[in-house]
């Protein structure tokens, strides 16, 4: 799945239009490499997103096409 398209599913971003925008200025890392909103996740992949200076480290559980409210956010968890 297309990373833009992952924040916006999984409810970490809450646009895809904005998703694309952050991955576009740079502000998206995957597994420690500027990534861009192209980029495919998989299980296990570390993604850091940067508002302004808050840092959002989340690490990829699952991959769900078309999830419901509840289930958004167990594809994710958050990583210190």
């Amino acid at each position: 799945m297309r990373l833009d398209k992952y924040l916006k599913v999984s409810r970490i971003i809450k646009r895809r239009t904005i998703a694309n925008e952050a991955c576009d200025a740079g502000r998206v890392n995957v597994n420690g490499k500027i990534a861009k909103a192209s980029v495919d996740i998989k299980v296990g992949d570390i993604i850091e997103i940067r508002f302004g200076s808050n840092i959002t480290k989340v690490k990829v559980l699952s991959i769900n096409e078309n999830p419901r409210k509840e289930e958004a956010a167990s594809m994710y968890e958050s990583v210190e």
